[in-house]
This record gives structure tokens, C-alpha cells and sequence, in this order.
């Protein structure tokens, strides 16, 4: 993550908060990475409340939402079915949970790379018009980065 100091311009500043938000440095605090730490596949299938969800399905809701904002941010409009909203966990275990992790970063990393592609000037417009502009899309996922790392956190404890 870079010196806030060194950023130059808007979108280098809205990259930054994004990387805080999902890997660390957050002021709010902790990260959705953080506040994954050392969850193992049985905690994370866990439900404090039977009507909650798990921090398996969180991760699966995360995952997606950066996947949506950035397929919008490239200009799609994808429609967003309950199944995708909160995909099912598929076969729970320790090698579906990796992989569930590591699709979380993957799909991270992936937004990231768009992100980074957006010049100044383009943020404050849709990429279509049945989205919001650049500059919502990508402060919206940063916020519900941090809504749920904070759900994650007290699901954790």
C-alpha cells in the first residue's frame, strides 16, 4: 500500500482506501483480510444467529459484490439474483474454504487492477447508464468492505 502523501491523484486516493479497506492500515479497523485471520473452515461455517450469516457466506457475498462493481466499472450491467447475492457454500471443508479465500483475493486484486485503469475525469461519469458513476461504485464497495470486516470481526469473537 502506498504513503497517502505520495498519492497524486483522486483515483490513486480511492485505490488506496479500497486496498485498506480489504488488506489493512484501516483506520475503522480491521481489514476484511485482518479480520479473516485464523478462521477455520468450522468457525467460519458457524452461525452466531440461526437467521445471520455465516462468515463463510460473507466471504462468498464479498466476493461477489467486487466481482459486480467490477464487471460495472468495465461497462456491464449484470443483474443480481439471490444466488448470487449470497452464492451457497459448496462441500464445506478446509479445501473449499482455502478456495474460498483465495477467491477473495483473487477478485480483489482483480477490481484493483480495473480501479487503477480509471482516470480522474471518468469518475465522476456511469460507465452506463443503468449504474452509478465510477466514483460511487468503487466508494460503495469500499464501505461495504468495511461493513462486513466489522461483521466478520464480531462473528469471529
Amino acid at each position: 500500500m502506498g504513503d497517502p502523501v505520495a498519492v497524486t491523484s483522486e483515483r490513486d486516493r480511492i485505490v488506496n482506501q479500497l486496498e485498506r479497506a480489504f488488506e489493512g492500515e484501516a483506520w475503522h479497523g480491521p481489514s476484511v483480510l485482518e479480520a479473516l485471520e485464523g478462521v477455520s473452515w468450522k468457525k467460519a461455517l458457524e452461525k452466531a444467529i440461526p437467521s445471520a450469516h455465516s462468515i463463510w457466506e460473507l466471504v462468498l457475498h464479498i466476493t461477489a459484490w467486487e466481482d459486480i462493481v467490477r464487471r460495472r466499472l468495465l461497462g456491464e450491467t449484470p443483474a443480481v439474483t439471490d444466488e448470487q447475492n449470497f452464492p451457497a457454500i459448496p462441500n464445506p471443508g478446509e479445501a473449499s474454504w482455502k478456495e474460498a479465500l483465495g477467491a477473495l483475493r483473487a477478485g480483489h486484486v482483480r477490481l484493483r487492477e480495473v480501479a487503477e485503469r480509471i482516470r480522474d475525469e471518468e469518475l465522476d461519469e456511469k460507465p452506463t447508464p443503468k449504474t452509478s458513476t465510477r466514483y460511487i461504485l468503487l466508494h460503495g464497495i469500499i464501505q461495504h468492505d468495511i461493513y462486513h470486516a466489522g461483521q466478520i470481526a464480531i462473528l469471529k469473537k
